[in-house]
């Protein structure tokens, strides 16, 4: 399909070729030479020749094309390479904006339209009166090399969004499985150290009675304080500390990993980056994991090095090993099934990176993988400094050729006149109507009215320069710019600001009296010009109708492009609604999965090994040591059993509990996976129990906001003052304001909470920790929402005394 859309431009800009030249002459019964007709056909087949190719060479089929029209364009009459010379060329110059990148699509528009004007001045020289042509080609090219910027950027914008939604529904599924794992872990290390501890050293105690009495006693008192080590331990477990450094990180797994290689006698050097617990982590854990073994199987003793860096954009991973020591013996090479690249490879794949691997120049062997970074961007390739001065310099040689013959040769001096060229004066005024529109994004106002006040210098600038052209065609081209500008703001409001209405898609009335009080200025100054140009050259009609007429043609344009841009903000609104709803119910679904997976664990735990234990440290208190050591036991085996459980996955959860503070830690271990930085700060004021309506408005609530979060850091603050719980989050612009702050507040005002905004990225939430009195069926149950027994869930395990921690 992509080829037959790349020949089917070039065939139709042909045909029109043909019917504008020879076809219009053919017409009016006058027929072109055949040497003209030989010239036109040398030079539009290498055209059209080259226009199919512009997909995969745009720049050298720029200079292909922009060549051979100038060099036809000589001999023959005008308009023999009219369309192709215009639309061919801005054809190409779209096509390298859309495919390469936005230094090279300008540099090419620049030089092209520089050597442009150069070989008309070597030509013609500066004597020309009406240079209005110069300023329609620039127009024109400007235009295709920024629509192609636009195209390429929307091109890159998607990509970007399905990169993140990808990465999203990964980190969903993975969730359950990373809260399975961790609780795994944990309950591994406390089976393997506490209990086991407990009963073996109860046992050697018992064994020792008649020699050793005093072991008894010091093995009672272990026991209780290895009971009570065990109850923190699995609260912990149950309700994770908010430190969330306490956790193994991605860098100490690979830290591991390496230390691991090293204990096996390879030489491994790292170099790694913090990175986020996430699907990125996971594939240059496993990259560096199949790397390292790869070396250990085939080139044993090889100094290996392992380099990860974590981007904005990306993420390098690189291990690059040296060629094996003389005389070293690979035990190893024949155990590999010859299926590593192909996994490394999908392991990158599905992170959303790339990866490759080959020899080194010295005999060794590189493997390198680019990750996504920390904004889920798709990868950009980096060009070298050398490259870009190579751009140049190619560029300003090409601008630089029309002007040699001038150079070599004495040219006849064109009489000078006093009178100021129209076309110079126009080229001055659409180089002002650029740097304007180029600023409008820093300065809107500003640039709004820089261009209102340049379009009354249009009519003057006719007079000045004794234009003889069509006379509505400058103020038309001065209401073009305008117009961009309003599109442009339009777009922009119907983007970003969202009204108080229910349905949330409606701009405020402030943004829409400004806008529509800019495009009555806009009609009013262009109608104004455009009349003034009209009476200056004569016309017979009265000025009362060409200012209606002037004013009918400014109000169409400046309302068609207020309505253009309106649409393509609500498409881009509506696009990233539809985005930040998916990215949410994916984080809910997730979170929701992981809590039922913790709460089923938790269950299993409170009724079994914490009961045991618990009946440990009461034998133990009381001196009954072989009952100490029993219940010991049992409560290995149960932890055992647990983890047989766990290690299993359990059966389905029918009914998924509510998640309550307590899941806080699963919910920013979410945003954190799918490129948003969230920081969660407990402070030492918030109770061990909270309501449990309190509990559950909380964290949603806090749900909410998070979603609405975008892509800049965000800071979510927890603290208790004066009987009021506080929520506070920072760096949240698209919460204060909307259809996300009118959630909140119906949340908020069910318990007589309330919200408040400001500065414009800070949101307040303010609820009372009042006695819950709702009915039964407006919470969970505390064993459900996933509090401890007799208290939902406040995240305040191992908090202890610290003033404020850090989840």
């Amino acid at each position: 399909m992509k080829r037959t859309d790349d020949r089917l431009l070039p065939v139709l800009l042909i045909c029109a070729q043909a019917v504008v030249w020879p076809g219009a002459e053919l017409v009016r019964g006058a027929v072109p030479p055949a040497s003209d007709l030989l010239v036109a056909v040398l030079a539009a087949g290498p055209v059209t020749a080259a226009l199919t190719l512009r997909r995969t060479r745009p720049v050298t089929t720029l200079v292909l094309v922009a060549a051979a029209c100038a060099l036809g364009a000589g001999p023959l009459p005008v308009g023999a390479m009219a369309v192709l010379g215009t639309a061919g060329v801005a054809l190409v110059l779209f096509t390298v904006a859309t495919e390469r990148d936005a230094f090279t699509s300008v540099t090419c528009t620049v030089a092209l339209a520089a050597w442009q004007f150069l070989h008309m001045i070597s030509l013609h020289g500066l004597s020309a009166q009406d240079g209005l042509d110069l300023v329609l080609t620039a127009l024109l090219y400007a235009t295709a090399c920024g629509t192609g910027l636009f195209v390429r950027r929307a091109r890159y914008a998607r990509r970007t969004a399905e990169q993140l939604l990808k990465r999203a529904e990964s980190e969903r599924h993975r969730l359950p499985a990373a809260e399975r794992r961790r609780m795994e872990r944990e309950l591994h290390d406390v089976s393997a150290h506490h209990l086991t501890a407990v009963v073996v050293t109860a046992g050697a105690a018992l064994g020792l009675r008649e020699t050793r009495p005093e072991l008894a006693d010091e093995a009672l008192r272990f026991a209780v304080d290895t009971g009570h080590e065990v109850t923190r331990a699995l609260g912990a477990v149950r309700a994770p500390s908010p430190s969330r450094e306490e956790l193994p990180s991605p860098e100490d797994r690979l830290r591991d990993l390496v230390e691991g290689f090293r204990r096996l006698g390879q030489q491994v050097d790292h170099e790694t980056d913090p990175l986020p617990d996430g699907s990125v982590a996971d594939a240059a854990f496993g990259i560096v994991r199949e790397a390292l073994t790869n070396v250990a199987r085939h080139a044993p003793g090889a100094h290996t090095r392992v380099r990860c860096r974590y981007g904005d954009t990306r993420t390098d991973v690189v291990v690059t090993s040296s060629a094996p020591p003389a005389g070293a013996t690979a035990h190893g090479a024949g155990l590999g099934g010859g299926r590593g690249t192909a996994f490394l490879r999908s392991r990158a794949r599905e992170a959303g990176g790339t990866l490759t691997s080959g020899p080194t120049a010295d005999g060794g062997w590189e493997v390198c993988a680019v990750l996504p970074g920390r904004t889920a961007d798709p990868v950009k390739r980096s060009v070298p400094r050398g490259y870009r001065l190579a751009q140049v310099t190619a560029a300003a040689g090409l601008v630089l050729q029309p002007l040699l013959p001038v150079l070599v040769i004495k040219a006849e001096e064109a009489p000078n006149g006093s009178q100021v060229s129209a076309g110079a004066l126009f080229a001055l005024l659409a180089a002002a109507q650029a740097v304007a529109l180029l600023w409008r994004r820093r300065a809107p106002r500003a640039a709004t009215g820089l261009l209102l006040a340049l379009a009354p210098l249009w009519p003057v600038a006719m007079a000045v320069g004794d234009y003889t052209g069509p006379v509505v065609l400058p103020p038309a081209l001065s209401m073009l710019a305008t117009c961009g500008a309003l599109a442009a703001h339009a777009a922009q409001t119907a983007r970003t600001d969202v009204g108080t209405s229910p349905a949330g898609n409606r701009p405020h009335l402030s943004r829409w009296l400004r806008a529509v009080a800019a495009v009555a200025g806009a009609v009013v100054v262009h109608a104004a010009a455009a009349t003034a140009a009209v009476l200056d050259r004569g016309t017979t009609a009265s000025v009362w109708t060409v200012a209606a007429s002037a004013t009918a043609g400014a109000s169409v344009a400046a309302g068609a492009a207020l309505w253009g841009g309106t649409l393509r903000g609500r498409r881009d609104r509506s696009a990233r609604g539809t985005r930040d709803e998916r990215l949410a119910a994916w984080t809910e679904e997730a979170v929701r999965d992981a809590w039922a997976e913790r709460r089923r664990i938790a269950a299993g735990l409170e009724t079994t090994v914490l009961a045991r234990t618990a009946d440990m440290v009461a034998e133990a208190q009381a001196g009954r040591l072989d009952k100490a050591a029993e219940r010991a036991r049992e409560a290995l085996t149960a932890m055992r059993a647990l983890l047989d459980t766990v290690r299993e996955g359990g059966t389905e959860v029918v009914r998924r509990p509510q998640p309550t503070l307590q899941a806080l830690d699963l919910l920013a271990h979410q945003c954190r996976a799918t490129g948003r930085d969230v920081e969660i700060r407990l402070t030492g004021g918030v109770p061990e129990r909270l309501p449990t309506a309190v509990d559950l408005t909380a964290y949603h609530a806090a749900e909410t906001v998070l979603a609405a979060s975008g892509e800049g850091p965000v800071v979510l603050e927890l603290d208790v003052h004066d009987g009021m719980l506080t929520l506070t989050v920072t760096g949240v612009p698209g919460a204060a304001r909307g259809v996300v702050r009118e959630r909140l507040v119906t949340r908020v005002e069910a318990l007589d909470g309330t919200v408040t905004t400001g500065p414009a990225d800070t949101v307040h939430l303010r609820l009372p920790l009042a006695p819950d009195t709702r009915a039964p069926g407006t919470g969970a149950p505390d064993a459900e929402a996933g509090g401890t027994p007799g208290a939902t869930g406040a995240p305040a395990a191992g908090r202890g005394d610290e003033g404020e921690r850090k989840r």
